[in-house]
């Protein structure tokens, strides 16, 4: 049993490989590219709408409400970073149903990739929002002592991320896995039904930490938006 999707090896010449978390990583994000441009190519602003774009306008007004509850006044700023992190790791998850395909989630070097991401996109909207001195006098808020702390506390997060994200998508494929191994056919559906539901989940709170982490980056500058209308 294959603990990740990285021991499939697809191709290999010395020390170059082409495993299942290229291919399948690289496969996500043609999908969602192509599957971006048929939808919106096409988008109409009357009363006749294809099905594809109300489901297109449903999934883009849920996660910008979710955005808006977590703090962010503007969630059209961070929409394009916090949907494409979500749609990608729900997305990973819901083709779990397709036979030979394993979530590139299920790699450590994957999530890390994405934890890497929400790294580096934080100081981007923290320094968009309140410039570079207003970012970094953050870390020595409310005083110079906490500086090590915030610091740590930015490599601590991202390992966080990462680790969770890795550890829940792995575990679930192990269990299913262990499942075909020694009992029928019925629990593994079971199972992969609850895989499913899971990879959801996973997609959901990384996503939500990773706008949490961006509001405390930009916090000094956000206004509620009851304020925000009357300025």
């Amino acid at each position: 049993m294959r603990l990740s999707p990285d021991e499939m090896i697809f191709w290999q010449y010395g020390f170059l490989k082409l495993n299942a978390t290229l291919v399948f990583t690289w496969g996500l994000m043609l999908v969602l590219v192509v599957g971006s441009i048929l939808i919106t190519h096409k988008l109409s602003t009357g009363l006749q709408r294809s099905r594809w774009q109300n489901l297109l306008e449903i999934i883009v007004t849920a996660i910008e409400k979710q955005i808006e509850e977590v703090g962010l006044s503007q969630p059209r700023k961070y929409l394009g970073f916090l949907g494409t992190l979500f749609l990608f790791i729900a997305l990973s998850a819901l083709c779990t149903v397709i036979p030979g395909y394993e979530p590139p989630t299920g790699s450590l070097s994957t999530t890390v990739a994405l934890a890497l991401c929400v790294w580096v996109a934080v100081p981007f909207f923290g320094i968009r929002d309140q410039g570079v001195g207003g970012y970094l006098k953050s870390y020595i808020e409310p005083t110079f002592i906490m500086l090590p702390f915030n610091l740590i506390s930015e490599i601590s997060r991202t390992l966080a991320l990462a680790v969770r994200l890795f550890g829940n998508m792995m575990s679930g494929a192990m269990i299913i896995g262990i499942l075909l191994a020694i009992t029928p056919f019925i629990f593994p559906i079971i199972m992969t039904m609850l895989g499913l539901l899971t990879g959801m989940v996973q997609a959901y709170i990384f996503t939500i930490l990773a706008a949490v982490y961006v509001v405390a980056a930009t916090r000094t500058r956000q206004l509620p938006p009851d304020l925000a209308t009357k300025i």
